[in-house]
């Protein structure tokens, strides 16, 4: 039998068609809009995933027997806010995580209501991409469309409707909306009471394994699929990640080094940050949660400096026929561990972990006439394992111990990056066979819903294969944690500046 994953991200939907093994035999991948109707706003129709879905599924199935097809799992971006009417039509476009319009929710949540409460009743504090403040904007400023409110979504659960006509969340993507229970795993009455809304308006929560229903006879015809499919509840994607890269015990994590770069550790008892600087997530194991930290720009940060600055390297890599990221890295690496006191502050869209600062800004320190773009290459990637190691750090402070680590994204394709990362983290790290993490990850659950395993970490046990582990270089980590030192002090002394600089 087969079984289909689906990665709902915010530029396109991933489907992968995967045997009982693990082994993806198909995939297929379909795009659609993104809209920004004010500065800083995001949204998307959730109409626009489903016909993704509609139109891809037969693409996946090409060539295949759908009658094979006994299960499918969703995982996809979290926090997404679809509001459905009591028809379950979707009353406006889908407000998206990357959304910063809830600026003065967020602070109505944080300072009058308060960090300490929401993080007794959530485990978390109020971040502007999170579903409650979205709410509140929505009750404040569309008191019409707030009224009609029959049913709040979440993005891969309304995908999750629209195959079974049943309205339902998983425990891990739940986890985000700041309206769960996190410790406990139900709704939170009183935050649902603070944002206007009650339990009947939630959807039914279940464990990202379980199976939801089968496919509607509507669903079924629209994806020439046979109405026995059974769905599963799925994951947020960070969640369905983690079993797509094996990160389901403690010890082991996982970073991410995509457009933000994320470090994501599995752990056994719940751990909450009474700061806030990282998120306390239920994830897809039952009876387990998983710590979260993010830096807002990663991957970008080193996009930025090809779009603006490395115009030779893109060059260069057009006349070879290769990526420019690799001309890059190789140009990082003629340069020494430091590039030579030069510091790179990964801050071009703020910083959530662990500074929790809008209004920071990317820095580079040190610069002289000496430096090049080869220093600045390095600086950036360097700045961005810093940033990283931030987030590993407060981990540890939690008692979060991890000595398994796993990289994906974009940026852990780079063997260089990877080196670098191993030795700034003093820890082995690792790639995957397969690279497809949230899509992979709702196959596998979809799998563990169909019982062909007994649980989600036997599942992970019999598909999870490591490619490729890099260790640690002790001497260059030594130095690397000389230039960390600097780096973790730059923040304290310029953040009045970058205040400063935010009310010109």
């Amino acid at each position: 039998m087969n079984y289909i994953g689906i990665d709902l991200g915010t530029s396109a939907c991933k489907l992968l068609l995967v045997d009982e093994a693990g082994a993806i035999v198909n995939e297929v991948t379909h795009e659609y809009p993104l809209s920004f109707p004010h500065p800083g706003w995001s949204e998307q129709k959730p109409e626009d995933w489903w016909d993704a879905v509609v139109t891809g599924v037969p693409e996946l199935l090409q060539g295949f027997d759908a009658n094979a097809v006994a299960g499918i799992g969703s995982g996809g971006q979290m926090h997404g806010l679809v509001a459905l009417d009591a028809a379950d039509h979707v009353i406006r476009p889908a407000i998206l995580w990357n959304d910063g319009r809830t600026f003065k929710e967020v602070d109505y949540l944080n300072n009058t209501i308060g960090k300490d409460k929401l993080s007794a009743l959530t485990a978390n504090i109020a971040f502007a991409g999170f579903n409650a403040p979205k709410l509140l904007w929505m009750r404040e400023n569309e008191p019409e469309n707030f009224g009609r409110i029959a049913k709040i979504m979440l993005p891969k659960d309304y995908l999750t409707y629209k195959l079974t006509g049943i309205h339902a969340c998983d425990y891990s993507d739940a986890s985000g909306m700041l309206l769960l229970d996190v410790q406990h795993k139900c709704w939170s009455k009183e935050m649902l009471e603070i944002c206007g809304v009650s339990e009947s308006q939630m959807p039914k929560l279940f464990e990202s394994f379980e199976v939801v229903g089968a496919l509607t006879k509507e669903a079924a015809q629209a994806l020439g699929l046979p109405e026995s499919v059974k769905v599963v509840a799925g994951a947020g994607d960070n969640a369905a990640a983690a079993v797509g890269e094996g990160v389901v015990r403690n010890g082991r994590a996982f970073t991410t080094i995509g457009t933000s770069g994320v470090v994501y550790a599995h752990s056994d008892e719940i751990r909450i940050d009474p700061a806030g600087r990282v998120h306390t997530f239920c994830c897809a194991v039952p009876g387990a949660w998983h710590v979260m930290g993010v830096t807002q720009a990663a991957g970008l940060s080193l996009r930025w400096l090809r779009d603006n600055v490395c115009t030779k390297e893109t060059n260069e890599a057009k006349e070879k026929g290769v990526d420019p990221y690799e001309i890059m890295c190789a140009e990082a690496g003629k340069t020494p561990v430091g590039a030579d006191r030069l510091i790179y502050l990964p801050y071009l869209m703020g910083e959530r972990t662990p500074h929790l600062d809008p209004d920071c800004r990317g820095a580079f320190v040190g610069l002289s006439a000496l430096h090049t773009r080869a220093h600045m290459i390095r600086a950036v990637l360097e700045g961005v394992c810093y940033s990283l190691n931030d987030c590993l750090s407060v981990l540890s402070e939690m008692g979060v111990v991890t000595d398994d680590m796993k990289v994906c994204g974009g940026g852990g394709k780079s063997e260089f990056w990877r080196q670098m990362l191993a030795d700034v983290y003093g820890i082995p790290v690792s790639t995957v066979e397969s690279d497809e993490g949230p899509s992979l990850g709702a196959a596998i659950l979809a799998m563990v819903g169909a019982g062909i395993y007994g649980d989600v970490c036997e599942a992970c046990e019999t598909v999870f294969r490591t490619k490729e582990t890099v260790t640690p270089d002790m001497n260059r980590g030594k130095e690397y944690r000389k230039f960390y030192g600097v780096y973790d002090a730059l923040y304290g002394h310029l953040k009045d500046d970058f205040g400063a600089l935010a009310k010109l």
